[in-house]
């Protein structure tokens, strides 16, 4: 049998998943359901603020009262444009609005307002970096603009159900990829930069435990390089985390289906989290299950090429391509230009950090010292103790040789807790680091003086230096120049 012809990735042997019969290869798509930012919802004028009391943000168009009649947002068309750009992805100057219909208490109208036959955006791509040394390239089949629905609340009574209509109408970007991922790790590593992607564009902030961002799930498996399985879609799953979770344990659950001799039913799933299992919600539907036809209501979305140049124009700076300048203007290795990137506050602190400076030492101290402190509190890099210009400040200290890179981390410390010029505290604090030849030849020769027995051995056995510069060091409150020390003892011991 021959693989489909949706299926253009060669089978990578590592990604494959042992079974009790031999190998099975995963085959996952995602359809990515991104908020829009904007601060009114697709076809009315509601606020989309988060977190309000319930059904306070609801217009009529919303709560679908007779004769309300949808205006279509600007603003979210030109942030569907925006996206689709930063996919590398076609834009259709026409497309059109339909309706999805089907029933759910939380849906006032009793329809979706949705795009099918003609999106607004085609095809396109996202370039991901799964490891350091892999990098895999996911195929956009669609982006198409869409209302949201409301929330069903099941935990405030044992007896009712609350419906909150806050929601309903806000306008969602759903992105469809092509079935190109064949893992869990790159499922993870795709929804990361789709995410980046779009925060750089400032098209939606990805705040998943907002709902802002959420994720249908389409997982089959099947014999290294035979036809695509049956897929089932796993719902509106909502984080990047659970996204991993859920891909294994329905491939691991299809398999085990497959292995004794059973069928996979096409359906809809849902990923419980707790049981680390997918369970049944209900069998999928066709196109025609919903009945889709053109909302009567709208008129076909249609702009022309000015209009999309225009938005191209003020694009920011993506990721792809500020990680190849990073590397290129600050010879950084491409995953520290990669973990500098993931998000723009990020990357912006760090060219504050590096303009002017050793672009490498610069990156050293934002990700191990800075971004290493940041996970530890819990913060993002627009909360930080330290500036970019303190941090720059602390560098450019090491860079004189007023401070050795010991006390430049004491240095970090006490900025972060306290504050304050960096220099200035080296200076008020003695933090100034030993260059006095003279000073270090002192305690050169009094740790010498003290440990006969070391240096004999040091002088059989001279990766027995660390011991006495670590002497040295101790006794100088870590203040010598660490080179001087190394290169006073070699001449001191002859080594």
């Amino acid at each position: 049998m021959t693989s489909s012809p949706l299926d253009l990735r060669k089978a990578d042997p590592r990604k494959f998943i042992p079974g009790a019969s031999g190998d099975w290869e995963i085959i996952c798509g995602l359809e990515i359901h991104a908020q829009v930012s904007s601060h009114s919802k697709l076809f009315s004028g509601a606020s989309t603020g988060f977190g309000a009391e319930a059904n306070s943000h609801v217009s009529l168009v919303d709560a679908a009262m007779p004769g309300m009649l949808p205006v279509l947002n600007e603003e979210c068309v030109k942030q569907a444009v925006r996206t689709g750009l930063g996919l590398k992805a076609e834009i259709n100057q026409r497309s059109t609005f339909d309706r999805k219909n089907y029933f759910y208490p939380d849906l006032p109208q009793g329809y979706q307002i949705s795009q099918y036959k003609s999106p607004i955006v085609g095809e396109g791509e996202v370039v991901v970096d799964v490891t350091p040394s892999e990098q895999i390239v996911v195929r956009i089949e669609r982006l198409h603009l869409e209302q949201d629905a409301g929330k069903s609340l099941h935990d405030q009574s044992p007896t009712l159900s609350y419906v909150d209509l806050n929601r309903s109408g806000v306008a969602l970007m759903e992105i469809v990829s092509k079935p190109d991922i064949r893992s869990a790790e790159e499922a993870r590593a795709y929804v990361t930069k789709l995410r980046t992607i779009m925060r750089y564009l400032g098209t939606c902030d990805g705040n998943m435990e907002e709902g802002s961002l959420r994720a249908d799930v389409n997982v089959s498996v099947r014999r290294p390089g035979e036809e695509l399985g049956t897929r089932c879609e796993i719902k509106n799953v909502n984080s990047i985390r659970f996204i991993g979770q859920a891909i294994d344990a329905e491939a691991r659950r299809q398999i085990a289906i497959l292995e004794d001799g059973g069928a996979i039913a096409q359906e809809t799933r849902l990923f419980d989290p707790a049981k680390g299992e997918t369970r049944a919600m209900r069998s999928k539907e066709e196109a025609h299950d919903y009945r889709y036809f053109p909302d009567p209501d709208l008129l076909p979305l249609e702009f022309d090429a000015d209009f999309i140049e225009a938005l191209r124009a003020k694009l920011p700076e993506l990721p792809d391509a500020k990680k190849a300048r990073f590397m290129q203007a600050y010879g950084l290795a491409s995953y520290d230009a990669g973990v500098l990137v993931m998000e723009r506050e990020a990357a912006d602190y760090f060219e504050n950090v590096a303009r002017g400076r050793d672009g490498k030492l610069a990156a050293n101290w934002v990700i191990n010292e800075l971004f290493g402190r940041l996970n530890k509190e819990g913060l993002d890099v627009t909360r930080a103790p330290v500036s970019a210009a303190q941090l720059g400040a602390i560098i450019d200290l090491i860079g004189s040789g007023a401070i050795s890179g010991k006390i430049a981390k004491d240095l970090f410390e006490i900025v972060w807790t306290e504050g304050g010029d960096p220099a200035a505290i080296v200076a008020e604090r003695g933090l100034r680091q030993v260059t006095d030849t003279g000073a270090i030849e002192a305690a050169v020769d009094a740790i010498i003086a003290a440990n006969p027995d070391k240096v004999a051995q040091a002088q059989a056995k001279p990766t027995m230096l660390g011991w006495f510069v670590g002497q040295v060091m101790k006794e100088t409150a870590g203040k010598a120049n660490p080179q001087a020390v190394n290169d006073m003892l070699k001449q001191k011991l002859g080594i």
